[in-house]
């Protein structure tokens, strides 16, 4: 059982998120209707379809931002309430800042930082699930340090391709640009320069599931050797 320990600190964390994301959805709305279609002059200027992917992406937050507990209350997994935190912190990160603030255009890196970042996260709710498993009665699974953090690693792989399939969906059906593939100035790019914010994209990925899955084996590995010398010692006393 997960000890729970900063409830009201990740309660209001979740209301503060949560409320940002709603009046967000009715200030892109607003906007919507305002803007222009084509790009202008001015760099920073939204046109239309940069509301439709700031309303896509609120929605879309707005409505996994409850993941956590429904994960909680269908499986029956108490979820650290720190990961909680970052979660809402993160979705905090890429929603309202990146594309409400526009962080993405103003912040260098801010989205190679962002996908190291969940890569990180995901990696660590990879250790979790595999946790869960351990602990359930109904399947009795052990898995070796190396295997929990290979599966935390490919978990968080999955996702981010995952996440990039629905940005080329959302490019393709709404004409929406999270992919990067046209510039600031309405160029369209080709060949290489066209999948290079994916590419980045995945490759910080890999980076941040190798880094927390590294860190995790060791970890575990410890925590094993530590157990089994426990044993050892019980069994001659």
């Amino acid at each position: 059982m997960v000890e729970k320990k900063y409830p009201k600190r990740k309660t209001w964390i979740f209301r503060i998120v949560f409320a940002l994301l709603i009046i967000s959805i009715v200030y892109a709305i607003y906007m919507f209707f305002n803007a222009p279609s084509e790009p202008s002059e001015n760099e920073y200027e939204r046109v239309k379809s940069d509301y439709v992917l700031m309303i896509l992406q609120c929605v879309f937050g707005s409505i996994i931002i409850f993941l956590p507990s429904k994960v909680e209350q269908r499986f029956r997994i108490d979820i650290p309430d720190i990961m909680e935190i970052i979660y809402f912190i993160f979705l905090f990160c890429a929603i309202y800042l990146g594309e409400v603030r526009n962080f993405y255009f103003r912040i260098p890196y801010w989205d190679l930082i962002l996908h190291c970042f969940s890569a990180g996260m995901l990696g660590a709710l990879g250790f979790v699930i595999v946790q869960y498993f351990n602990d359930t009665e109904k399947i009795k699974i052990q898995l070796s340090p190396f295997f929990v953090a290979l599966f935390a690693f490919c978990f968080a792989l999955a996702c981010g391709a995952v996440w990039e399939i629905y940005e080329f969906a959302a490019d393709g059906l709404l004409g929406t640009n999270m992919q990067k593939f046209i510039t600031a100035e309405g160029t369209v790019l080709i060949g290489r320069d066209a999948v290079a914010d994916t590419m980045e994209d995945m490759i910080v990925d890999t980076l941040g599931a190798i880094v927390v899955s590294t860190l995790g084996y060791f970890k575990l590995r410890n925590q094993q050797r530590k157990t089994s010398h426990t044993a050892v010692v019980g069994k001659q006393a």
